[in-house]
């Protein structure tokens, strides 16, 4: 597994909600999106995004309330809407496994690049919260952009944080509702995707923050460790 791959690893499993819908299409091959429900172990549940090749559907019964079981990366690209262009998020599956005995349905681990100045917050409960866009390296001279939470003391650290910085955190992906006004008279309900860390370590310190423990730990699988690397395909 080459730099790239290792700094960007997902781990999901839930509940296909609904159809896969054509996305678009690379080299000749065909990419779909679905929704997945993935369960917290709270008991709420985050309907997320994500895309995956004709081939993997064709090999596996990938329909509405099905079980998928993937291997991915989180990825980001732009899309234009109404003149304007919407950084949109989704997994991006690699590879379907078997279901295994994970701890955690929902995991993430991420090397990358502050790019933003975050934003630092206490809501009126005292609590604290941060906001970082993490520049994330691909292959092919490509990066994702992902938009990561921190609550906490992982806050306090992330607000001292400046553009350029490394870091590498882990965590899971979460799907978050919210009203967006679009005139005096209308509202629409969006949904925001993001990464809400639960670890995470600057880079002078990153020999506290293993990226291949983290990752197995989270999904306790050894496949999960060092997946396949097929191609670079898609976005």
């Amino acid at each position: 597994m080459n730099s790239t791959e290792k700094n960007n690893r997902v781990f999901i499993m839930g509940e296909i909600v609904g159809e896969a819908k054509f996305s678009h299409e690379v080299y000749g091959e065909g990419f779909y999106e679905l929704k997945v429900k993935v369960v917290r172990l709270s008991g709420q549940a985050d309907t997320l995004p994500v895309t995956v090749s004709e081939r993997l559907i064709s090999e596996h019964e990938l329909k509405a309330g099905a079980t998928l079981c993937a291997l991915g990366q989180f990825r980001s690209y732009n899309k234009l809407e109404n003149g304007r262009s919407r950084l949109m998020l989704t997994v991006f599956v690699r590879e379907i496994v078997d279901a295994p005995p994970a701890r955690n349905p929902n995991s993430i681990v991420l090397s990358g690049y502050i790019c933003k100045p975050p934003v630092y917050r206490t809501t009126p409960f005292n609590r604290e919260i941060a906001d970082l866009l993490v520049a994330v390296n691909r292959a092919y001279n490509k990066s994702d952009y992902i938009p990561c939470i921190a609550w906490g003391r992982n806050a306090r650290f992330v607000k001292n944080l400046q553009v350029g910085d490394r870091i590498a955190l882990s965590g899971r992906i979460q799907s978050r509702e919210y009203q967006k006004k679009l005139s005096e008279y209308e509202v629409k309900t969006m949904t925001a995707y993001e990464v809400s860390v639960s670890k995470l370590a600057a880079f002078d310190s990153a020999d506290e923050f293993d990226l291949e423990r983290e990752f197995s730990l989270y999904t306790n699988t050894d496949k999960a460790a060092g997946y396949g690397a097929p191609r670079e395909q898609g976005m």
